[in-house]
């Protein structure tokens, strides 16, 4: 197994980061050295990008515990660390070197980290302890497929100045026309003093001809982020319509040049057309959207066999998928792929007493649970947002129940979603949902 070359001197600064803890909410990516290893997914020929594979070492205090060394080295001490960690299949603590830096009740919702701060020159010890869930009433009833455990977790770096997340949507142009691309990038500099960016992007159209192209640099201050907006016109796009059956796919390729070197790729792929959500329906292109079927839906664990029944589920007539709880990545990818609608779903699903708002009931009224309900709203937001199939957010399962935590989980979604609906249909007739 080869070893990952890195350093963990700088320290972190990031949107949606909790105060003294490596966890990060963004959209699922990592970054690749050339554009052809971009192109084809090949994440094992980037340097610093390794698979988690640990070793079971030991069951202590109730937990099982799984480790994996990671060398850090000084000459590569502009770049920073993450951590992908996914299928873990119960809750969780992380250690770095033999020190709990992030705690995780959701089984099921891939999380991310940033461990720079945490990690020393030398060999390191990456540590996640599997244990019980201290909230197993969240996620009642509810169960994943047997994924190979640890399947798709990860480390790879990036450079201290670099792309930290991105916005996408290609939409209709006010006058009906063409297309605009609306990509937000934001750029994180963790040196301590102020660096210029380049960033700069392409996007084809599905039948592979170029429709545009532009770099641009921005100055961001030390220890800060900072966002570079494009917002171009692309011209014949209604002929490309994505969504409800019809798949042309755009495929957009990110980069980050500085002082005229290529320091790092992200590809992605964007369909045309934007959901609408006005007087309590769905419009794409001005017409609305018939939600025709909705599929209760859950990636299995073989792709091919997931994709599959995504492709019968359209046969059968069905156009939305709504999942128990946030899927992997691919099978978002396949659903982009397929044409075939999604709402997303936090990993909230807390039945029991569902209709007692008092001291003991309902979790969803208990403020003791409210962070976590947050987690696991944020964790299911940042991860999908960039998916062209997502046309709404579910705070979770219609029979979780109502109060304080499920309030400040709609809240909290709608002061970052401006456009898509939130919806919650155990609310009872109150407030916290947009579609009645």
């Amino acid at each position: 197994m080869k070893k990952l070359f890195l350093v963990g001197v700088a320290l972190f600064s990031i949107i949606s980061t909790y105060a003294q803890s490596p966890r990060i909410y963004r959209s699922e990516f990592v970054t690749f050295d050339k554009r052809e290893d971009a192109k084809a997914g090949k994440r094992a020929e980037t340097a610093g990008y390794e698979d988690f594979k640990p070793e079971r070492i030991a069951i202590a205090g109730g937990e099982v515990r799984f480790v994996q060394q990671l060398k850090v080295d000084a000459v590569r001490n502009d770049y920073n660390t993450f951590f992908h960690l996914e299928n873990v299949g119960m809750a969780y603590t992380l250690f770095v070197n033999n020190e709990p830096v992030a705690e995780v009740e959701d089984p099921f919702t891939p999380a991310d980290f940033m461990l720079t701060p945490y990690l020393r020159q030398g060999v390191n010890e990456i540590m996640v302890g599997v244990r019980q869930s201290r909230t197993p009433q969240l996620q009642e009833n509810v169960y994943q497929p047997g994924f190979e455990q640890f399947d798709n977790s990860y480390f790879f770096v990036q450079r201290r100045l670099s792309v930290r997340d991105f916005n996408i949507i290609l939409e209709p142009d006010t006058t009906r026309q063409y297309a605009k691309l609306r990509l937000d990038v934001i750029v994180a500099n963790d040196f301590n003093f102020k660096e210029t960016i380049e960033v700069g992007f392409d996007i084809y159209d599905p039948k592979g001809k170029l429709k545009d192209y532009s770099v641009n640099s921005i100055e961001v201050e030390g220890r800060s982020i900072d966002t570079l907006r494009f917002n171009p016109d692309v011209y014949h796009s209604y002929n490309f319509k994505w969504g409800d059956g019809k798949t042309p796919l755009y495929d957009v390729m990110l980069y980050v040049k500085r002082n005229g070197m290529l320091w790092e790729y992200i590809p992605m792929k964007i369909g045309f057309g934007k959901t609408v959500f006005r007087n309590n329906k769905f419009y794409r292109f001005d017409e609305v959207l018939h939600v025709q079927k909705k599929e209760h839906f859950n990636a299995a664990d073989d792709r091919q066999k997931t994709y599959v029944a995504i492709e019968q589920a359209k046969l059968r007539g069905y156009n939305v998928l709504c999942p128990d709880y946030p899927q992997p990545k691919w099978f978002y990818d396949m659903c982009d792929k397929a044409g075939m609608f999604v709402i997303d779903r936090a990993n909230i699903n807390a039945p029991t007493k569902h209709n007692d708002r008092g001291i003991g009931g309902t979790p969803s009224n208990d403020p003791k649970l409210v962070d976590e309900y947050l987690t696991r709203v944020k964790s299911m937001y940042y991860r999908s947002r960039n998916h062209s199939c997502i046309i709404a957010f579910a705070l979770g399962g219609d029979e979780s129940g109502n109060g304080y935590n499920m309030y400040k989980a709609y809240e909290w979604l709608k002061s970052v979603e401006k456009e898509r609906p939130v919806i919650y249909m155990g609310t009872e007739g109150e407030w916290n949902t947009d579609l009645q």
